[in-house]
């Protein structure tokens, strides 16, 4: 999996944990849904600035973008 998966995954991930939409997060973060909607995807590598935006509005540190699935996974279970 590349990175941009993994940032698309755990974007997602956190997205749906906040309860938030595609056009909520978008608002939020202040990035076009359709621009948001294909980082969710992977289609689109993401500068600095627009993770740094995404992070603030879901109230996450960037690296939670990156943290590995098994590293999320046991994360939950504690």
């Amino acid at each position: 999996m590349d990175l941009r998966d993994i940032f698309a995954t755990n974007l997602r991930r956190v997205r749906h944990e906040r309860g938030l939409s595609q056009d909520e997060l978008a608002y939020e973060a202040d990035v076009s849904r359709s621009f948001l909607s294909q980082i969710e995807k992977g289609k689109f590598y993401v500068g600095l600035e627009i993770i740094g935006k995404l992070a603030d509005a879901l109230s996450v540190e960037p690296t939670e973008f990156f943290r590995q699935a098994s590293k999320v996974q046991s994360k939950r279970r504690n």
